[in-house]
């Protein structure tokens, strides 16, 4: 019998870890589902101790140990983002048990083809379109050169005022192939 494989490629790689924390998701499915549960039940336990929202590095580090502790037995990469009154917007990569706070960070095999368009394209202080453009822009390019991303685009937006989540269909995505 051979192996088999089931894949999503619309599977919304987006996972809640708290109200003003997210994470994307690459890797095995189940591997980083399981870590985004994880740190997703001790943030809730964390912010009843803190007595309000969690912060973001919290909420990076809780991957990060898990990834580290589990590195031989998981493949798994979550980039971690959030808001939080100490530190405001917050991007941090966990690869490998590593903790690296980045304007933007890029994982899952998409990834590869976008580097030079994100590292040409970011700006510091984008207005809130602008960063939605450019990350609809990035995900679509990756989307069109990797055949195991996925056909649509989940965005959250998470700021003071609370969290915006924004599915952009495949027949909505920006287009960059000539004709």
């Amino acid at each position: 019998m051979g192996k088999q494989s089931v894949v999503n490629r619309v599977m919304n790689k987006l996972s809640r870890l708290h109200d003003n924390v997210f994470c994307a998701l690459s890797g095995s499915a189940a591997d980083a589902q399981a870590v985004a549960d994880i740190v997703d039940y001790q943030l809730d336990l964390h912010s009843i101790d803190m007595g309000g929202l969690p912060l973001v590095k919290a909420a990076a580090n809780m991957v990060k140990d898990i990834s580290y502790k589990y590195k031989e037995e998981m493949v798994a990469h979550l980039i971690v983002a959030g808001w939080d009154k100490s530190k405001g917007g917050q991007v941090y990569g966990t690869l490998g048990g590593m903790l690296t706070r980045q304007p933007f960070a890029v994982g899952g095999s998409g990834s590869t083809y976008i580097y030079g368009y994100v590292d040409s394209a970011y700006k510091k202080n984008m207005t809130k379109d602008d960063c939605h453009k450019f990350v609809s822009n990035a995900l679509s390019l990756a989307m069109n050169r990797d055949g195991s991303s996925g056909g649509v685009i989940y965005m959250v937006t998470i700021t003071d005022k609370g969290t915006e989540e924004k599915v952009i269909l495949g027949n909505e995505l920006p287009q960059f192939f000539d004709d």
